[in-house]
């Protein structure tokens, strides 16, 4: 552990990510030093050393005594106690830099305990020049990754752990690599390779590099290695030259799915054949746009039955399954044993050259079964998920679900330094269901959960608004001072100053109306805190005076909706009368063709990113595609994205 924290000098990096610097004291007793006094080891209370500092006539004792007791103070939770400590000494402190090293190091604890990380790192800095023993710079490197951990700014982060791991033992320095890693693979293509050529530490760079090169070339195993490859070449000496890190040696040995006969399950007849032809189109446009004629694209009609759809693609020589749709469909087919029986024939879907038109690519609707049985797992991406579902290393789930859009949210909130938001939602089931996702994502993050207000749509959304933002008790109390003062009295009322962001769960058609409630029950006396909603909230259509009145909300979209190009105007000119949530599907079925060549690698590298139309998309353990939208913001009547 820290000399700081208990009686051993470096601590692991599985208990730095979670309880640095939070550890107790200890209070093995020690012999009496009267010349001699570490400061590697705290073993008495704060008023013990503050007692010995009093009695020695010592200098540099005497200072080392104080650093000791601010220290313990520190470990007994007295911030403002270690500060003042420290304070008392910091004019005429012993010029040695083991001693001001330590007086920095602490005076940034107790900040971090009393004021913000950014006021505890501003002191945390150390002149290069100092000499000091390797447990020193170990405190230093780890306390700076712990702040920048806090303030969740990864990549300088990364770059103090790779700065610590060259003080720490082998064994210890290879924790801090897994860290380094895990810590670099939320982080996107972009943002990596604008670090990647970090001359000032090589370390660092190369970490940065290598991240950027699993998440590039991950698709395809032979440029993996050969950039691998490269990379070691130029990094010899580099500590992950030596130990690839354990989930890109299996990207490295997993062979990515290659199928030239893929089939679509979708309901192509029936209530639901609107929808799923939006779906159908997406992919069908992605086929076209790629032109690859070796490969067979056949769709299947799952109206009668989504088992009798997919053994039909299965006696077609489906080397891959997209599909199906439908949840209910999803759990015939979760439910469905290796041994149901497949039909031995089925009518060709696609031209003999694999061509994709309107006209060569049809449909087959599904037929009964003959005896036939499966006798392969043949890799399958459903275009929805269930809750309940046995996790197959073979198996993918890729939905638009609103919960996870929620999620995400959360998620995007808790990264703009929101600390107290307020929750409006439409009381409804999908509404519901988003705000119970938006709170436990929040609890998990930040372990308190989010005051959430319901509404009514009509009159009572007003009232809902107002209760919310503490108008109707501010007005109550004005009305009863009124009663009792005479003269009458003017009074404006006060909203609530406690809460610093509002995400509206709406539908557009109630954002129209939510927003301006909003912005007319903030109070004169307080500043507008920011507005964040999601995709459902987005309203339709291109009117820049509604747009006007949404000044200033955020809002979460995929990002193909929030940069408009030539592909969404050749959709708009296709299909003028779709609506947003009809481009979401067309947009979810061009992924969900991109994915089939990905999903192998994205598994087998959780930071492996795709940069979707619809998202920034990966893999989570159990096959689930986790989906992170973009941002944009309504400023001067336009919506541009963030």
């Amino acid at each position: 552990m820290l000399k700081r924290l208990n009686t051993t000098k470096f601590i692991s990096i599985a208990i730095l990510s979670a309880i640095l610097f939070g550890c107790g004291t200890t209070t093995a007793p020690v012999k009496p030093e009267k010349t001699e006094v570490s400061l590697t080891t705290v073993t008495k209370s704060s008023s013990q050393y503050m007692a010995l500092a009093a009695n020695e006539k010592n200098k540099e004792i005497r200072d080392k005594y104080v650093l000791l007791a601010a220290h313990a103070f520190i470990n007994e939770g007295n911030g403002n106690a270690a500060d003042k400590t420290l304070k008392s000494i910091a004019q005429d402190i012993t010029q040695k830099p083991e001693l001001m090293a330590e007086h920095i190091y602490l005076s940034a604890r107790a900040l971090e305990m009393i004021s913000t990380y950014d006021h505890a790192l501003k002191v945390l800095d150390y002149p290069s020049n100092w000499k000091l023993p390797n447990w020193q710079w170990v405190s230093y490197y780890q306390l700076k990754a712990h702040l920048y951990l806090l303030l969740n700014q990864p990549i300088d982060q990364v770059r103090q752990l790779s700065l610590l791991s060259q003080y720490l033992p082998t064994a210890e320095a290879y924790e801090v690599n897994d860290t380094i890693w895990r810590s670099l693979q939320p982080i996107n293509e972009q943002t990596l390779l604008s670090f990647s050529n970090d001359t000032a530490n090589p370390i660092f760079a190369g970490w940065v590099q290598l991240a950027y090169i699993a998440k590039h070339y991950a698709i395809d195993p032979n440029d993996l290695v050969r950039h691998l490859g490269s990379w070691q070449q130029l990094n010899p000496n580099h500590p992950a030259a030596a130990k690839l890190p354990t989930d890109l040696e299996n990207a490295l040995n997993t062979q990515p799915y290659q199928p030239k006969n893929i089939a679509v399950l979708l309901p192509l007849t029936g209530p639901r054949a609107v929808v799923a032809n939006t779906v159908k189109q997406g992919i069908l446009a992605n086929y076209m746009a790629t032109g690859d004629d070796s490969v067979t694209l056949n769709f299947f009609d799952t109206a009668t039955g989504a088992q009798g759809a997919y053994q039909q693609a299965v006696a077609a020589g489906a080397e891959f399954i997209i599909g199906p749709l439908l949840q209910s469909e999803v759990e015939q087919l979760q439910n469905m044993t290796p041994e149901s029986p497949v039909v031995t024939s089925v009518d060709t879907v696609a031209s003999s050259n694999g061509v994709a038109n309107t006209s060569a690519v049809t449909n087959t609707m599904a037929v009964a079964p003959t005896t036939s049985v499966v006798s392969k797992t043949i890799p399958q991406l459903y275009l929805n998920h269930i809750d309940t579902f046995t996790a197959d290393p073979d198996k993918f789930f890729f939905a638009l679900s609103p919960t996870d859009e929620a999620t995400d949210a959360a998620q995007r909130l808790y990264n703009d330094g929101i600390e107290q938001p307020l929750l409006l939602v439409s009381n409804d089931a999908v509404g519901r269901r988003m705000a119970e996702s938006f709170n436990t994502q929040w609890k998990t993050l930040t372990n308190t959960p989010v005051e959430t207000h319901y509404y009514d749509r009509g009159d009572k959304m007003k009232v809902t608004v107002q209760k919310a933002l503490g108008v109707i008790d501010s007005k109550e109390r004005i009305a009863r001072i009124k009663a009792i003062l005479t003269p009458k009295i003017e009074a404006d009322f006060r909203s609530r100053r406690d809460i610093d962001a509002i995400y509206m769960i709406s539908a557009s058609q109630d954002l129209e109306l939510l927003k301006p409630f909003i912005d007319v029950n903030f109070s004169v006396f307080a500043d507008p805190v920011p507005l964040y909603t999601t995709s459902r909230s987005r309203v339709e259509g291109n009117s820049r005076e509604t747009a006007e009145e949404l000044n200033n909300l955020t809002i979460s979209d995929i990002p193909w909706l929030l940069s408009p190009n030539s592909e969404t105007q050749m959709v708009n000119e296709l299909w003028p009368s779709w609506g947003n949530s009809r481009k979401r599907l067309f947009i979810m079925g061009y992924d969900a063709l991109d994915l089939v060549g990905k999903l192998a690698q994205m598994r087998a590298l959780p930071g492996y990113q795709f940069s979707g139309r619809s998202g920034m998309l990966s893999v989570l353990p159990d096959g689930t595609i986790n989906r992170q939208l973009s941002w944009g913001r309504y400023q001067r009547g336009n919506l541009r994205p963030l």
